[in-house]
């Protein structure tokens, strides 16, 4: 019987005969800030107004999500590493990681259900991220004098990021991932200014009362936040050394937190029950806004190229289109764009989308399935060496799945009903 570190050892010393390393691939540090890139930005927009639901009791709600988070992540890592340990089909390129490993655990079914939730997660998450880099810009270009609709801007940026969205995987984007980090980190800094400043100009804040319905809408906010998962096992693929994923996360996620606390603690004190669903929208004008609205748009900018890329790859798999550039990648990416765009034409309206998809599949992406598949994995039996997960694991494991699943059904119905009762804006087609 050998543990999983044991196994981790013998891939890292190279005494496996594992192949799924790649000589120019995603190095610790560039696959945490892959990780970052992805998550961190729309988190920053919403959870100030997340707050107003939860309270104080807010932050340790943040923190525990971050950690729970991290924890699920490094889960998810382990299962990959012993999906390509045991079968070679899965030892080169994959493009699919995730799915596969719902495949090998529990076959068709678990492939599936694990497609279709990375699917609406990210391609959700795409249309959000297009809907708000569109306002950004029409809002800085208002603000310079030229008015021009939301709806054409739409046209315009997704005609913009179509050419960056024909790159293969994410080993082929990394500055973009870079950039994301760097813009957000400093958009963080600069908004954290603006909101003090606002504290000590502005009025006193008051603070709504917490409700059920309210508390895990908010819930469901902060698991978006946090929820990265349907790309980490594409990340991980792409890495030189794809045993060491764990600690790219632990990193990601130290960062993340230090980016969220300091903007949705210091937003929700200074405007209380006013903070909008984007932040943005309750700090005042001034150049040190126009400077955070340019920040914050590139960062959307560049994490929809990464988001959007998992979904394309796994489609593009089940397609048979070539992993090399040609042609085919070129047309079904720019379909997928056209679809991507059609839906952002369709639902201009991002607030409780964003607790929807964070209550339902991220949910069950980020908290119930990676414990679920890495204590399959540890029982099943084979031509390999059976991995014993320790009692405390196991323990870990079940807490999180059953706390997951309650949480994530509570803050589903929040959302279902909050969009029930939405009013929603036109289409820009009509």
């Amino acid at each position: 019987m050998t543990s999983l570190d044991e196994i981790t050892r013998l891939v890292s010393s190279g005494d496996s005969d594992l192949k799924g390393h790649h000589k120019h691939g995603l190095t610790v540090l560039t696959t945490a800030v892959f990780a970052v890139g992805e998550m961190a930005g729309s988190g920053v927009l919403a959870l100030p107004s997340a707050l107003k639901g939860t309270g104080y009791i807010g932050i340790l709600l943040n923190v525990l999500c971050a950690l729970v988070s991290a924890y699920t992540g490094m889960l998810l890592g382990k299962c990959w590493l012993m999906v390509m340990n045991r079968y070679e089909e899965y030892q080169e390129e994959t493009r699919y990681p995730y799915p596969a490993i719902g495949q090998v655990t529990f076959g068709k079914p678990g492939r599936l259900i694990v497609s279709c939730a990375i699917n609406f997660t990210l391609f959700g998450v795409s249309v959000v991220f297009l809907l708000l880099s569109s306002q950004n810009i029409q809002s800085l270009v208002k603000d310079a004098g030229r008015d021009i609709s939301f709806c054409y801007w739409l046209i315009i940026v997704a005609g913009a990021l179509l050419p960056l969205t024909w790159l293969g995987t994410p080993k082929d984007f990394w500055p973009i991932a870079v950039g994301a980090v760097v813009a957000t980190s400093i958009a963080c800094c600069v908004v954290l200014a603006n909101i003090i400043m606002d504290g000590h100009d502005g009025p006193p804040a008051f603070y709504p009362n917490i409700e059920f319905k309210g508390f895990f809408f908010a819930f469901g906010t902060i698991c978006f936040a946090f929820g990265g998962h349907p790309a980490f096992p594409t990340f991980q693929a792409d890495m030189k050394n794809p045993e060491k994923f764990g600690r790219a996360i632990f990193i990601s996620y130290l960062i993340v937190l230090l980016m969220y606390l300091p903007v949705a603690v210091s937003g929700y004190v200074v405007y209380g029950i006013n903070t909008q669903d984007n932040v943005l929208q309750s700090v005042s004008q001034g150049p040190m806004l126009y400077v955070v609205e340019i920040l914050i748009t590139l960062h959307l900018i560049c994490s929809f190229i990464i988001v959007i890329n998992p979904v394309c790859q796994e489609c593009e798999e089940l397609l048979n289109i070539p992993t090399g550039f040609g042609y085919k990648r070129v047309i079904f990416r720019t379909l997928m764009m056209g679809v991507t765009l059609f839906v952002a034409e369709s639902v201009p309206h991002f607030g409780a989308i964003l607790s929807l998809v964070g209550g339902s599949t991220t949910t069950l992406l980020a908290y119930v399935l990676p414990p679920v598949f890495y204590l399959k994995l540890c029982s099943m039996e084979g031509s390999w060496d059976k991995v014993e997960a320790p009692l405390h694991e196991k323990v870990a494991c079940f807490e999180i799945i059953a706390i997951g699943t309650i949480a994530g059904v509570a803050s589903t119905y929040s959302a279902v009903a909050s969009l029930a009762s939405s009013s929603f804006s036109q289409p820009c087609y009509l």
